[in-house]
């Protein structure tokens, strides 16, 4: 086991230091380090390799996968499909507890509204997105740099609805990249476990290792009807996992925050975190209760409970590393270190970046509570606009969208550029099932705590409420609105802004009242919180490329990235285990009663499945939410698991990598295999992947 001291332990943390640390660092494929990696792990990966994977790896449903057959089947996490299966179930035919088994491919089940991308291109806009927004300030340089954007965009794809392009800011605005997706609209459920299989533990091991659970699950993509062509695909390697073994990790993680300043991280300490932590642990509270109520609402509740349970401790893991003085300190050193090498420069003039992002915190902390509960999006919380009511934000895509698409694309807000309507269209006409009481519990949660944080005596709130009261508003809004219904939304998008403004749909109505005050803040937000900031991190990316040159890499945006580690256990306080678990060690785990209560399938077919098969295995590589159902690839390119989780210390990973206790939890390809043939009796995938 490798120890490094407190400093060493990060090298690029808010400001970087020369160089990543061994196997540190969320890569983009054109700037994977190749020769650093060969050196520290031993192996010769090259640019043919890094192909390969990165046309086997897939972006799904906030997810990522990899294709594991020519015919388009993909492997992911059984969470990255919870939703898939939640909605396809009924409460008489649950999937997630009885596992969705087909035997044929004619039994594959399209998830609904569900969309898979494949990376096959990225080029370098960066001149074209700096000069839009030269010599701008304000919304009038948030809004051009968005503009030109949603032009690049439909240049590279038009109306293409097989593609989609998407411009991508990397370093914060320092470089900007064109992504360009081979995208599938036709994606079927192929094998998902019984949810007690693959959340053995449940919420209480969640975030931990060791872990027991097969969180594995199988998606196909289709083209036209029938399964897509896909030659280009892992190998699958079932073979028993060995100590050591230098493995990558292709996935698309989401947002890292570790080229903030010290000043942004304590406005995420002192006001995103407590207030997101907060309103999560109510709306968590809220659903189990209304679960406890009855069969029928335990059924729909139980796929957000989980989404919520796990948002949650993921921010409990963020604030620890926020108030932990070692690693704060260590940050603090890197950026000391960072801002001499700028002042020591000759070419520097003006308002430093460090002090221009400092002159917007006291903003940020003041509108940022309006900004989350009435928008969203500030890319700094995880606060759900309206609770995630289904219907009021399919509400507000079809008034936006209405509004918006009556102007030239240009002047348009970003999401509803030209080039971005087809993946619009998707989600809104996609048939998923509706639950009224599930509704109208989020929205009463978020009218109820918006009252609370912007108070009684704010304006917006008589919008919001009128004269009734949260439980009489959104019970109101729930039980008239006819938006459940995808012909219903159809009609209203396919009609534009004269439909929208006819109809008496009280969802529809209630958006329109909203839109005035709720635009209005989105535009102050990107005024004096977005545009200030974006200018001043420009320059500071900038300056982190003098200072640093390639060496340094961006922060994870929610696209490809490809990083790199051992397998390998871990020994400092409270993570002291080797790297593998074991059917033997579940079978020890199992006491019959929650969350320790192994699914019926799985355990009948004990006998059959050998003991000493490794279960899941930890990896020291960089990864974060949204790596969920990365493939895990060995130095010959085949896949060997599946990321599906990493350790509460892990979640500091958002602002810095630590080795020492690092580490992505991983279900191995030997013990979904032994899942398809022994418990499942899925022979037909068995034989598809190439087992023997």
């Amino acid at each position: 086991m490798r120890h490094l001291t407190a400093a060493a332990s990060f090298a690029v943390l808010a400001f970087a230091a020369s160089t990543a640390g061994a196997e540190e660092g969320m890569w983009t494929f054109d700037n994977f380090p190749i020769a650093r990696a060969n050196a520290t792990l031993g192996t010769n990966i090259d640019q043919a390799w890094l192909d390969r994977v990165r046309l086997s790896s897939v972006r799904f449903a906030g997810c990522s996968a990899g294709i594991v057959s020519a015919q388009g089947l993909v492997m992911t996490n059984n969470h990255c499909v919870a939703t898939c299966v939640a909605n396809l179930s009924t409460q008489a035919v649950n999937y997630a507890e009885t596992g969705f088994t087909p035997r044929t491919r004619e039994e594959e089940r399209k998830c609904p509204g569900g969309t898979a991308e494949i990376l096959t291109d990225i080029s370098d806009v960066t001149a074209r997105m700096h000069a839009a927004g030269a010599g701008l300030e304000g919304q009038a340089f948030t809004r051009a740099r968005d503009a030109e954007a949603g032009r690049i965009e439909q240049e590279a794809c038009g109306g293409d609805a097989t593609r989609r392009c998407q411009v991508v800011s990397l370093y914060r605005g320092g470089q900007f990249k064109l992504y360009t997706y081979k995208r599938y609209t036709d994606v079927r459920l192929a094998w998902a476990p019984e949810d007690r299989a693959a959340t053995f533990g449940g919420d209480l091991d969640n975030f931990s290792f060791p872990r027991f659970a097969i969180d594995a699950a199988f998606i196909r993509l289709y083209e036209n009807d029938a399964p897509a062509a896909t030659p280009t695909h892992f190998v699958w390697n079932a073979s028993q996992p060995v100590e050591g073994t230098p493995v990558f990790v292709s996935g698309s993680p989401g947002a890292t925050q570790r080229l903030l300043t010290q000043d942004q991280l304590f406005t995420i300490r002192d006001v995103v975190l407590p207030m997101d932590q907060l309103l999560a642990s109510e709306l968590r509270g809220r659903l189990i209760r209304f679960a406890a109520e009855s069969e029928e609402n335990a059924f729909i509740a139980m796929d957000p409970i989980v989404g919520l349970e796990n948002t949650y401790k993921r921010g409990l893991g963020r604030m620890r590393a926020l108030v932990d003085p070692g690693f704060m300190a260590t940050r603090a050193a890197n950026e000391a270190d960072f801002r001499a090498r700028y002042a020591a420069r000759s070419d520097t003039t003006g308002v430093d970046p460090w002090t221009a992002l400092a002159g917007v915190q006291p903003i940020m902390r003041e509108t940022y509570a309006a900004m989350a509960l009435l928008e969203g999006g500030t890319g700094a919380g995880t606060t759900p606009v309206a609770g995630g009511s289904q219907l009021f934000l399919w509400a507000r895509t079809l008034v936006r969208g209405a509004q918006e698409r009556a102007k030239p694309s240009a002047e348009r807000l970003p999401e509803f550029a030209d080039s971005r309507l087809a993946a619009v269209q998707s989600g809104l006409f996609a048939e998923r099932p509706v639950y009224p009481s599930l509704e109208q519990l989020r929205l009463e949660w978020w009218l109820s705590k918006t009252r609370e944080w912007l108070t009684v005596d704010d304006p917006r709130i008589e919008i919001l409420l009128g004269d009734e009261s949260p439980e009489t508003r959104s019970a109101q809004l729930v039980e008239a609105t006819a938006l459940g219904d995808p012909a219903v939304r159809r009609a209203l998008w396919e009609g534009g802004l004269a439909a929208i403004e006819a109809s008496d749909d009280p969802m529809i109505r209630y958006l329109l009242e909203l839109q005035a005050p709720t635009r209005a803040v989105r535009s102050d937000w990107e005024a004096r919180v977005q545009s200030p900031t974006d200018r001043a991190s420009e320059r500071l990316a900038a300056a982190r490329f003098a200072a640093y040159g390639d060496a340094v890499y961006p922060d994870a945006t929610g696209t490809l990235r490809l990083t790199y580690g051992r397998i390998e256990g871990t020994d400092v306080p409270g993570q002291r285990w080797g790297p593998f678990t074991t059917f033997d060690g579940l079978w020890d785990r199992a006491t019959g009663s929650a969350p320790f209560d192994v699914a019926p399938q799985l355990l009948a077919a004990r006998g059959r499945i050998d003991g000493d098969t490794v279960l899941n295995m930890a990896v020291s590589s960089d990864t974060i939410g949204g790596s969920s159902g990365s493939p895990v690839v060995n130095a010959a390119g085949e896949i060997v698991g599946a990321n599906f989780d990493s350790t509460v210390l892990t979640q500091r990973n958002a602002y810095g990598y630590d080795i020492n206790v690092n580490r992505s939890v991983i279900v191995t390809t030997g013990a979904v295999t032994v899942a398809l043939r022994d418990v499942y009796g899925m022979d037909g995938l068995v034989a598809e992947l190439g087992v023997r």
